[in-house]
């Protein structure tokens, strides 16, 4: 597959690369995020209420020292799919004084040719995940 050069088509690449399998819809977390916590909280009343995600959870990332709204969005990760998404849900943080920070993927999802791996494998020098 060929994915523009870009962070979004890097990321479809690396997903590809890894063997999960990009024609299967997927929980797909857009990561919204927010310096107030007042304004993280009314977003994500206004997300559930309005049904922009199919999961939507709040968090204090210590990492950026942020609020974060996560919406997970079960689809297809198709490039096009996902700026759309990202577009749409930064326009809606932008009004709550927060903005997009990003997308991603759990790495095991079902359908994936090791999504059935045993739990007790131990990794060594020919593992490639």
């Amino acid at each position: 597959m060929q994915f523009p050069d870009d962070d979004n088509g890097q990321m479809l690449q690396a997903m590809s690369d890894s063997g999960m399998d990009l024609r299967r819809a997927m929980a797909v977390d857009f990561f919204l995020v927010f310096a107030d916590q007042r304004d993280a909280e009314s977003a994500l009343e206004d997300l559930t209420a309005t049904g922009h995600g199919d999961d939507i959870e709040l968090n204090f990332n210590d990492e950026i020292e942020k609020w974060e709204v996560i919406v997970s969005v079960e689809m297809v990760p198709e490039y096009d799919a996902i700026v759309a998404k990202e577009t749409e849900l930064n326009d809606f943080a932008a009004e709550f004084d927060g903005m997009t920070d990003g997308w991603g993927v759990m790495q095991h999802q079902d359908g994936d040719e090791f999504a059935d791996d045993d739990d007790e494998h131990e990794c060594d020098e020919h593992c490639h995940h």
